[in-house]
């Protein structure tokens, strides 16, 4: 199976679960409701690029009953935020898929058209609409518009005054397509974070952005949709690690993150990339795992023991009846066999590690979960 096609499929496969759980818990307001979870995968697809992937999105957008003319209106919407070219391959695959569905008898609503904005002054209508997004009144010049400020009144009279303001999409679900476009493409870390502020204030909850955010890790990858993550918890959450930090560390990541750890033996999020796969001539195992902060394994113990290296962040050790441990870029743990312990990150930093493990005796056996008290005690 060549690249493209595994992605394909795991977007489908991505979308039609997401879709389908949606339609299930359409009243439920933790979850994105189903033309909601669809303008985001079309909004993915869009700003990616794939036109087998944007076809697929359209179908199910339109089978979750959005009408044709939400449809067009988010993919006018779109072309604001990546570009003419990906608005338009989307909208003459739009065409096709339409075609198709007519001559299967398919019938689509069309749905109120959207309306051109002909009398006001743009400027001051624009100005209108994003203090209503953001809840701003008396914004500062920004920086950009100091250096062209030609590129302030487009802003102003083309994007928040003549799309924003053509009905048919509401605010909050043209964020929602806004958020998901600027993740998928990815390097717009400030933009993005001030779009998803934008969303929650417009009515997105911060368990339907988490699900948005599942969303972006099963078509993009987990690097996207944890940048996402770490821009989700600094909006909600103080005393969360700042992007900027936790993101200039992740360039600095030697290895990739890899991919999730979905194993129950773990507390918060956490991720792996395999190194070295055991074997009857080679019996250790190697492998990076990156934990989030408040990360951690459950106790555990190995027959032949296990070494950890630790190569960025701040994380914690802890062997049975021992004090815990502070870990730090550079410490190495050498865990004795049989001996129970967890390993994790702290509650403020990522943290990556190297472990090392011994299989020629037999697997990891896992035990209890580390409780909160035996996470945040010092002894």
């Amino acid at each position: 199976m060549g690249r493209s096609t595994g992605i394909r499929v795991i977007l489908a496969l991505s979308i039609l679960l997401f879709l389908n759980t949606s339609g299930l818990n359409a009243q439920d307001d933790a979850a994105l409701s189903p033309a909601q979870a669809a303008i985001a995968a079309i909004a993915m697809t869009t700003a990616h690029g794939d036109l087998e992937d944007i076809e697929s999105t359209l179908n199910k957008g339109l089978d979750a009953g959005l009408t044709i003319n939400q449809v067009k209106e988010e993919l006018v919407h779109l072309y604001a935020y990546c570009g003419f070219p990906r608005s338009l391959m989307a909208i003459n695959t739009l065409t096709k898929v339409l075609g198709e569905r007519n001559k299967k008898g398919i019938q689509d609503k069309e749905g109120p058209a959207g309306t051109d904005l002909k009398t006001g002054d743009k400027y001051e209508i624009g100005k209108e609409v994003l203090a209503e997004l953001t809840g701003v009144t008396d914004r500062p010049r920004a920086g950009y518009a100091e250096t062209v400020p030609i590129i302030e009144v487009f802003l102003k009279e083309h994007l928040f005054a003549d799309i924003f303001k053509r009905g048919v999409l509401t605010f909050e679900e043209r964020e929602i397509a806004t958020v998901s476009a600027l993740l998928t493409m990815g390097n717009l870390d400030p933009m993005a974070r001030g779009h998803m502020g934008i969303a929650m204030r417009q009515g997105v909850t911060e368990a339907q952005m988490q699900q948005l955010l599942d969303m972006i890790e099963g078509y993009i990858g987990p690097e996207k949709a944890y940048k996402g993550r770490l821009l989700l918890a600094s909006l909600v959450d103080g005393d969360a690690p700042t992007p900027a930090f936790a993101l200039s560390e992740s360039k600095n990541l030697i290895f990739p993150r890899g991919d999730r750890i979905d194993a129950p033996v773990f507390t918060g999020t956490a991720y792996l990339t395999s190194l070295v796969t055991a074997d009857e001539e080679n019996t250790n195992a190697v492998g990076v795992v990156t934990f989030e902060p408040g990360a951690r394994t459950y106790w555990h113990q190995h027959p032949t023991g296990q070494i950890i290296i630790s190569l960025l962040g701040k994380g914690f050790y802890q062997e049975e009846g021992s004090p815990k441990k502070i870990l730090q870029k550079g410490d190495t743990v050498k865990c004795p066999a049989n001996t129970p312990h967890w390993h994790g990150a702290s509650d403020d930093e990522t943290f990556v590690q190297i472990a090392i493990t011994g299989r020629s005796k037999g697997p990891t056996e896992w035990l209890q979960e580390v409780t909160q008290a035996e996470y945040t005690s010092e002894n």
